[in-house]
């Protein structure tokens, strides 16, 4: 296999399409549905879109899955440690150029909506500003603290040795503390800690990689199938707190049939070895870099036949 070959046979392809998706559905929600706020008041851009926009909320689920997939993808073959590095270095300098490029905007033209300040971007170096007293730099990236979470969540159970060897017995755990804490408590600390308004959408992701991996047994199906209903169960949870706060209604039976579409678009997308378009084009849209792959995928995943067509 050529070296080319090998680092398209690293990606899922259709999965960094997926991404520019999830992406268009969060712009289409902002801009069509719930803009920035400005003074206690939304600013939206493109009122006529709100009808369906408004599910455009859902995306971010959608990143959850996948991400769910790509760090069981990035994980195998990595020490804790290596991992922890990789995802570094792969998030954080994107982060920090953003973020600046935001604060200076702001700076230079947000006045009179929007202001900022020297100590909210020193606050925001640590990602989750909020912890440090200040607001994010641009509210999306509380998004970004619950990917962070994940990961960090991965590299402790990595370096304890159970991840992703106890795979199941983990996603079984993080479930039954999701809804020990959603059914009783609900306490803050607990959903912060956990992840659990989000639980669900990084365990499908995970068990879909199992599926990935060539994986079939009972046990993975109802896992599976636990997943799933979890995270549809926080889908809808979502609504308690998005009605409110956007005045917006939500059919529920769209919510529903929205998670249930992403999650079997998901797996299919992970059927598909290649998609017709340019490696060149679809690593601009959200493509992997395979440097940022262990070695065992930079040389081409073990994968059944029927998943592998190079």
């Amino acid at each position: 296999m050529l070296a080319s070959d090998r680092q398209v046979a690293s990606r899922v392809q259709a999965l960094d399409l997926l991404r520019l998706v999830a992406v268009a559905a969060v712009v289409f929600y902002h801009y069509g549905f719930w803009g920035p706020s400005s003074h206690d008041a939304p600013q939206v851009a493109l009122p006529w879109m709100a009808g369906f926009a408004q599910y455009g909320f859902l995306g971010v689920p959608v990143f959850f899955i996948i991400s769910g997939f790509v760090i069981a993808y990035s994980a195998e073959g990595r020490t804790a440690t290596g991992f922890a590095i990789a995802r570094f270095s792969r998030i954080y300098p994107t982060f920090l150029f953003c973020m600046t490029v935001t604060f200076l905007a702001i700076l230079t033209l947000g006045s009179p909506h929007f202001d900022t300040s020297v100590a909210q971007w020193f606050a925001n170096l640590v990602i989750a500003a909020p912890a440090l007293g200040h607001p994010y730099m641009d509210g999306a990236y509380w998004s970004l603290v619950i990917e962070v979470s994940f990961y960090a969540w991965v590299a402790v159970l990595m370096a304890a040795k159970v991840f992703p060897r106890r795979l199941d017995l983990i996603i079984l755990i993080w479930l039954g503390i999701t809804f020990a804490n959603e059914l009783t408590i609900d306490a803050p600390i607990f959903e912060k800690l956990f992840l659990a308004d989000d639980s669900g959408f990084f365990a499908v992701g995970l068990v879909i990689y199992e599926f990935f991996r060539g994986r079939r047994d009972p046990k993975l199906y109802a896992i599976f199938a636990l997943s799933v209903g979890t995270a549809v169960f926080q889908s809808l949870h979502k609504l308690i707190r998005l009605g409110p706060h956007t005045g917006g209604t939500f059919d529920h039976a769209v919510v529903v049939t929205i998670c249930l579409a992403s999650i079997a678009i998901i797996f299919a997308a992970t059927r598909l070895r290649r998609v017709p378009l340019p490696a060149g084009v679809i690593m601009a849209i959200g493509g992997t870099d395979v440097s940022a792959l262990p070695p065992s995928h930079a040389t081409g995943v073990r994968l059944p036949e029927s998943l592998c067509s190079c």
